[in-house]
């Protein structure tokens, strides 16, 4: 992973969290939501990270006259032959792109995000399943509303996070600028789509303390009923909290950054760090919480101050050997 990481960094500049995001949602097995305004290479790092892996990739662009067909794939007539046969569409790969997410109707949404969860393709019938590992990275473009639509809330569920995308500093725009002007770089490929399975596998390994477990259970229950965990100003503000997925999002983010650092465990501050990521876009905020000017991201670190993280997890040998 430090290989591939190294690799895309030669393109790249800044972005780190992002691109640590990335990483964490490969090896958790999880989709990824990109916002940000234009330009800030949130495609361009996934074509070049695409490019350090072996395997499939395919970018979809989204615009409103596309039809479900145009993702999974269709029956065709053959008239040479008079029977049908079955082409697959682009999201038969093992990273799948889909640029402005937002701007497809909602038959096509719902399409890629079915195949998102049960990772096969039912076309006249027969069912057809995707490569492993199967990844998606949306983006979506939070400036413009016109010609846009919006993901339901019950569908952006089955992103394992968001991740917000800002502006370069002026140090790292000036890197920016002097590499897309000058010769571009060589990415070469690292790791192949097998060696990518057997990373998760080994990640999936890795140990979690049951309070560590415990700290994301009251987290995401108490955006569900806040009054229960001391939060009884949050009932106004939070018309419905995160599903159980954001739990299980949390616990396994939690041990992909900790795999990602180099631990065989899971430390307080790797799900500290993914709780903004993981729960901002499973937040439905009250019509009072925008008129009051409230974001979920200030409700959540108004939430975390309240719950805080535990002191310290057990590594798995003291856990052995409490």
């Amino acid at each position: 992973m430090e290989r591939l990481l190294y690799e895309v960094k030669k393109l790249i500049v800044g972005q780190d969290t992002f691109l640590e995001r990335v990483m964490v949602a490969m090896l958790a097995q999880g989709h990824l939501l990109v916002e940000g305004v234009p330009g800030l290479a949130k495609t361009l790092t996934v074509k070049t990270l695409a490019a350090t892996l072996s395997g499939g990739f395919r970018r979809i662009q989204f615009t409103p006259d596309l039809v479900p067909a145009d993702l999974i794939g269709n029956r065709i007539y053959n008239q040479k032959t008079s029977e049908f046969t079955t082409t697959l569409g682009p999201v038969f790969t093992h990273l799948l792109l889909a640029d402005e997410i937002n701007r497809a109707p909602a038959k096509v949404q719902s399409a890629l995000l079915e195949v998102m969860q049960e990772r096969q393709v039912t076309i006249a019938g027969e069912t057809h399943v995707l490569p492993a590992p199967f990844l998606v990275m949306a983006t979506q473009n939070p400036i413009e509303t016109e010609g846009t639509y919006p993901l339901p809330e019950a569908q952006v569920d089955r992103f394992m996070m968001k991740v917000l995308v800002g502006y370069p500093t002026p140090e790292e725009e000036f890197v920016i600028a002097e590499r897309v002007t000058g010769e571009a770089p060589v990415i070469g490929a690292i790791a192949t789509p097998d060696q990518l399975a057997a990373l998760q596998a080994e990640c999936r390994k890795s140990f979690v303390e049951p309070a560590l477990i415990q700290y994301a259970v009251r987290l995401v229950c108490a955006t569900r009923d806040p009054a229960r965990y001391g939060l009884p100003e949050f009932e106004p503000w939070i018309t419905f909290g995160a599903s159980p997925r954001a739990t299980i999002n949390l616990v396994e983010g939690a041990r992909a950054l900790a795999f990602l650092r180099g631990r065989d465990y899971a430390l307080p501050e790797d799900m500290s760090e993914l709780v903004p990521d993981v729960l901002r876009h499973r937040l439905v905020l009250s019509y009072q919480a925008l008129a009051e000017g409230m974001n979920a991201d200030a409700l959540i670190a108004k939430l975390m101050q309240h719950i805080p993280a535990p002191q310290k997890a057990l590594e798995p040998g003291h856990a052995a050997a409490g």
